[in-house]
């Protein structure tokens, strides 16, 4: 099997510090088999938060906010054990962990602008408002 595959991108240049991730591993449920007794193919990837340098200060505020419920002591934890090979399972935490952070760290949106309705738009509805009140005048006081 190949190495693990190059850093992992969080949004333009930063990427996630190798040196700075903390890995577990531990035995998984689900697929595997007899295998899965045997093997730690479960892994929990931890990343501090709080502590790391990586980040730009600005966006570290901004993750430590939006993540809070999150953590544990300003330690994020991914876990992954969907696939049978340890390797696969790595992978997975760590793009799990990229998108968590990207999502967190993306600037806020921009504020809705109030926009004014043209008054063409708002005299329209008016009139079919006015057109179907017509119709269904119409339709009552009928004694068949």
């Amino acid at each position: 099997m190949e190495d693990m595959s190059g850093p992992y991108i969080i949004r333009g240049s930063v990427s996630l510090p190798e040196a700075e991730l903390m890995w577990r591993f531990s035995r998984s449920s689900g697929p595997g088999g007899q295998h899965v007794n045997t093997s730690d193919s479960q892994v929990e990837l931890r990343f501090d938060l709080a502590r790391t340098e990586a980040l730009p200060p600005v966006w570290k505020d901004r993750a430590l906010e939006r993540l809070a419920s999150r953590m544990v002591g300003g330690v994020i934890a991914v876990r992954a054990s969907e696939h049978r090979s340890q390797w696969r399972n790595r992978e997975t935490a760590a793009v799990r962990l990229a998108s968590l952070l990207a999502e967190a760290t993306a600037p806020p949106p921009r504020p809705r602008r109030a926009t004014k309705i043209p008054r063409g738009i708002n005299e329209r509805r008016l009139r079919e408002k006015k057109q179907r009140a017509e119709t269904k005048r119409g339709r009552a006081g009928r004694d068949w």
